[in-house]
């Protein structure tokens, strides 16, 4: 019986209606997908990335949205999550200093999602999406991880 190998070059991109579930549901799919392409060593912090951001769509804002995740090379996925609010979110929005600038107080129970993506991703960015495009304005906040490196050593 022969085998069939997943193909190099893969998309998946999954809609989300505004619901307090959206979260759990892009990590089950983002895991599957990763698992399948033989990266699961980006499983974890490929979860908790497209977590922080998905529940940043439930939170600020009113309609849908949805994560597509790429290979954009071997050893390199993109993750990207769109929603209907045009607004780009500081830090996404500019370049920063990634231990400098203001982040949430020592005790704060939220405000870390963006720190976190911006600590762990190998990139990071947001940019508008036009509604000339998909017919919806909105924007897109993405990050990439690479196989191979340990995404929580801050100084790598």
């Amino acid at each position: 019986m022969a085998t069939v190998s997943p193909p190099q070059n893969w998309a998946y991109t999954l809609q989300l209606p505004r619901s307090p579930g959206a979260p759990r549901i892009a990590r089950v799919i983002l895991r599957a997908a990763l698992d399948h392409h033989g990266m699961e060593e980006l499983v974890e912090v490929a979860e908790l990335l497209t977590s922080e951001l998905v529940t940043n769509t439930y939170l600020h804002t009113d309609g849908p949205s949805s994560v597509r995740m790429r290979r954009v090379r071997e050893d390199r996925v993109r993750v990207s999550v769109w929603d209907t609010d045009p607004a780009i979110p500081a830090p996404f929005d500019r370049p920063v200093d990634l231990l400098g600038g203001p982040g949430a107080a020592p005790d704060a129970e939220a405000g870390r999602g963006l720190l976190l993506v911006r600590l762990c991703a190998a990139n990071w960015g947001g940019h508008p999406i036009g509604a000339e495009l998909f017919g919806l304005d909105g924007k897109a906040l993405w990050f990439e991880l690479v196989t191979g490196r340990d995404a929580f050593d801050v100084a790598a």
